[in-house]
């Protein structure tokens, strides 16, 4: 059976493209023990554009993505953030994107294997049809049962229920590694019992933190940690200007506060910062892809003692000087990941927010027609907005709502 679609391939000069192309359906497993299941029909009905896609593309150019295609295939049906429809339910799911032969797919040993729809051995959202195991669609709250169309705003937020996971996920982790970071620090300083230490450790792991870089995974670990520890000071640091729509959104949904480094060195960054705290930081969260981020946070001191570093950027080499570093007490996190429950947790706060309102829509036809001149042009180009999305298929979207 064939679908129409875009997906990679192996070519220097035209490593993305639409059309038709051969749909497979081999079993998959959610889980570590669970059987193996055919896949079950479903329509992509909205789809979002992530950096990943570009990152593949990039991959195609250079001829470096055999190792990301399904087993027998020369090609990969890419995406992996959306909301389908499923035809034999009658509903609409976001479909969990990572599973294998693994007890935690996020959290994989060497032993396990996994897969990730449209990334990585399994075709994913950018076409008419595909096949997902049945456990791996997820369904939304119970107020959209029995829609036939999702209203526009309510796709718009489901787009970003991938990346907001994987915030659930690293604001999950980062409060556990601050609590037995620093539980026996405040014991000792406070004089209490280990509990109300590591209730109050959780809390001021986030007193001060830095998110440097302002794309939806910065904003939604923003979010994250404003929902679960309201007194923390968070500072956005990114390039942008004050004025810009992304700065002012951000600033009036997070309430976090904003420092725009576009004509700065890289000292004066650092020193405004520090100024900002009054101190070092607790956490800084890198975000930007850029390497700037870890020497701002290690070479200039802005990360404080016992602090967190958490790096969210893929591509940029993490360097500092051990003999701070040890003494410090410094922490590097780095997990890009998430797990069902995060992903459920993801689509009932995403139904309930604001984010649909910095999606801006590519059209279809004009996707399709040159996808790889809409990727460099338009999508992630430096005047891209913060994100774009598709709709895939109109029939199932209230436009109107």
């Amino acid at each position: 059976m064939n679908t129409y679609g875009t997906y990679f391939v192996n070519d220097k000069k035209k490593p993305l493209r639409y059309g038709e192309i051969n749909l497979i359906n081999p079993k998959r497993e959610r889980l570590r023990g669970e059987p193996k299941l055919e896949g079950k029909e479903a329509y992509p009905v909205f789809c979002g554009f992530c950096g990943t896609d570009y990152a593949l593309m990039k991959m195609g150019e250079k001829c470096e993505l055999d190792e990301k295609f399904p087993e027998g295939e020369k090609r990969l049906i890419n995406g992996h953030e959306g909301v389908v429809w499923v035809p034999s339910e009658n509903r609409f799911a976001i479909v969990l994107i990572r599973g294998g032969d693994s007890f935690d797919p996020t959290r994989f040993t060497e032993d396990e294997t996994y897969f990730e729809y449209g990334c990585d051995k399994a075709d994913g959202l950018f076409c008419d049809k595909d096949y997902f195991n049945p456990d791996m669609l997820l369904h939304l709250p119970k107020r959209y049962e029995g829609l036939n169309k999702l209203p526009l705003t309510v796709a718009k937020r489901l787009v970003f229920s991938d990346p907001y996971a994987c915030a659930i996920f690293q604001h999950e982790r980062m409060t556990d590694i601050g609590e037995a970071q620093n539980f026996r620090v405040i014991m000792a300083r406070d004089k209490c019992g280990e509990s109300d230490a590591r209730q109050k450790a959780k809390n001021e792991t986030f007193a001060k933190t830095v998110i440097y870089g302002l794309g939806t995974t910065g904003l939604f670990i923003g979010d994250q940690i404003r929902r679960n520890h309201p007194d923390a000071k968070i500072l956005f640091v990114a390039r942008s200007s004050e004025d810009s729509d992304k700065v002012k959104f951000a600033k009036d949904v997070i309430k976090a506060d904003y420092l725009s480094v576009s004509d700065m060195s890289e000292n004066e960054i650092a020193d405004s910062i520090k100024k900002y705290f009054a101190s070092p930081c607790s956490v800084f969260v890198g975000t930007s892809g850029n390497a700037v981020e870890c020497r701002i946070a290690f070479e200039h001191g802005v990360l404080g003692c016992n602090g967190i570093y958490d790096s969210f950027s893929l591509g940029p080499q993490i360097e500092f000087d051990s003999m701070p570093f040890g003494f410090k007490n410094h922490v590097i996190l780095s997990s890009i990941n998430f797990t069902q429950k995060h992903m459920e947790e993801a689509i009932e706060i995403l139904c309930e927010s604001r984010f649909d309102e910095v999606v801006e829509l590519i059209d279809k036809d004009e996707f399709t027609s040159d996808p790889i001149d809409a990727y460099k042009n338009k999508i992630y180009c430096k005047a891209a907005p913060l994100k774009t999305a598709v709709i895939w298929n109109k029939e199932y979207i209230d436009e109107v709502k």
